[in-house]
């Protein structure tokens, strides 16, 4: 069942039935139908149908920002801005797609060849509740332009975001048989990749969601795209301004109420400045971060996405304290809804649970580091790859640290985040392939050799 569920109060909105076999092997067939015609129209065209769906999501921002703060709890002005990356998104392709897929001339031995850019068929997305639009945004916008069908599957969560997604895109003049929403069940995913008419899948989800659809999607050889957890290091090297490093970070931390893939899970400081980092970082916390009703713009504190949410964090706190760790701030739950205070952990070690896992809520870990070497270490030590961050004062140092990080993405004196222009993606047990900037759109691509 798909479900409506505001999680500041707990209260049940809306249930709709998930589709039955016949309606999802229907909308299978309509994407590989739609494949046929949509892939013959001028890439120019595809990419004017993008730029309009641009248009109508930036019309529409107030609207798609109050269904998200409804379904999932995001703060309204988190929404909004969710919305301008969405945006961005559309815009970026609908621009530069063209280009990208333009013909590259290939110099080879005794004669001439090209390499062409071409579609690969229908492919299935399926989505998270945490970024409601901006997921859907980073897989469907590239691959229109491409000329790639979509069947897209979101989170159970978020049944009306998706269905006004599937209103903007078909509104823009992207074919109803070219973008099609289904409210499959998770359960219904094997069967659909193990379709021929199908041609690869992308998920952002959890790691156990990742290896499921990784497996159905090797077992059918089918392209598969993964973007799934992280527990993404920040090291602070040292600082000229504390007050802003502790506030930059702290925001990074909390944003989404914690909830994002790349958001900085484990803050590394330097042994010399981390007394000050930590006495800062957890005063900014307990004063700044007080729940609040997320369609209120002062609300600095929603809740998580679902009560059992709030309560699998919580759990995830109080093993760490009964491990040994030091709860500095917060760690409780609040009600009614899905709240639980911005909390604060140090002193976790490898032997606990924190160490290792990812926590996905208001939760900050913090690390005492010796030294670089020592840093770095801390930040590798990590089953996940997906984005880190270095502040500091020096660039050659940043650079340096940097390079010397296992991840997808590093980010120097900013925490986290997403561009259009910038491709995203992480290593490790947070997956595979690249989605944004120029690597997106070739995730799904047949690169084909012409000899001329």
């Amino acid at each position: 069942m798909y479900s409506v569920t505001n999680p500041a109060t707990g209260e049940l909105v809306e249930e709709i039935p998930n589709a039955t076999d016949e309606q999802v092997e229907a909308a299978v067939g309509r994407v590989h139908r739609g494949y046929g015609s949509w892939r013959r129209r001028p890439v120019a065209e595809r990419a004017a149908v993008v730029l309009r769906a641009a248009e109508l999501f930036a019309e529409r921002a107030d609207e798609l920002a109050a269904i998200m703060t409804l379904e999932m709890g995001k703060r309204i002005n988190e929404g909004r801005g969710e919305v301008g990356v969405v945006v961005d998104i559309f815009t970026y392709y609908g621009e530069r797609g063209p280009a990208l897929l333009a013909d590259e001339p290939l110099a080879i031995k005794g004669g001439e060849a090209v390499l062409t850019r071409e579609p690969l068929g229908a492919l299935l997305g399926v989505m998270p509740w945490n970024f409601p639009c901006y997921q859907v945004a980073r897989f469907v916008a590239p691959n229109l332009v491409l000329g790639n069908t979509i069947l897209l599957k979101h989170a159970s969560i978020c049944p009306r975001s998706a269905k006004a997604i599937e209103e903007i895109l078909h509104e823009a003049g992207v074919p109803e048989d070219v973008y099609v929403n289904t409210y499959a069940s998770s359960r219904q995913v094997p069967g659909i990749l193990a379709d021929p008419r199908v041609q690869g899948v992308s998920l952002t989800g959890s790691e156990q969601a990742g290896v499921a659809v990784a497996a159905d999607a090797g077992r059918n050889l089918k392209r598969c795209v993964l973007e799934l957890g992280g527990s993404d290091p920040l090291i602070v090297l040292d600082t000229a301004d504390m007050d802003e490093t502790v506030k930059a970070t702290a925001t990074a931390r909390m944003r989404n109420c914690g909830q994002s893939c790349n958001a900085p899970k484990r803050i590394i400081v330097l042994d010399e400045i981390y007394d000050e980092f930590v006495s800062g970082f957890t005063k900014r916390v307990a004063e700044y971060y007080v729940a609040g009703d997320p369609a209120d713009p002062a609300t600095t504190l929603p809740p998580l996405a679902s009560i059992a949410a709030a309560e699998e964090v919580a759990a995830q706190v109080r093993t760490a304290v009964g491990q040994g760790a030091t709860l500095r701030t917060g760690g409780k739950r609040l009600g009614p809804g899905a709240y639980l205070e911005a909390t604060v952990l140090t002193d976790v070690t490898p032997g606990m649970d924190a160490y290792r896992e990812e926590i996905f809520g208001p939760v900050a870990l913090i690390f005492r580091a010796g030294s670089e070497d020592e840093a770095v270490a801390i930040a590798n030590d990590s089953p996940f790859g997906l984005g880190a961050s270095v502040f500091g004062t020096e660039a050659a140092r940043l650079r340096r640290v940097a390079g010397r990080i296992e991840s997808g993405m590093v980010y120097l004196n900013r925490a986290g985040g997403s561009q259009a222009d910038l491709p995203f993606g992480g290593i490790k047990r947070s997956g595979m392939g690249r989605e944004l900037g120029t690597l997106g759109i070739e995730e799904f691509m047949n690169r084909k050799s012409i000899r001329l």
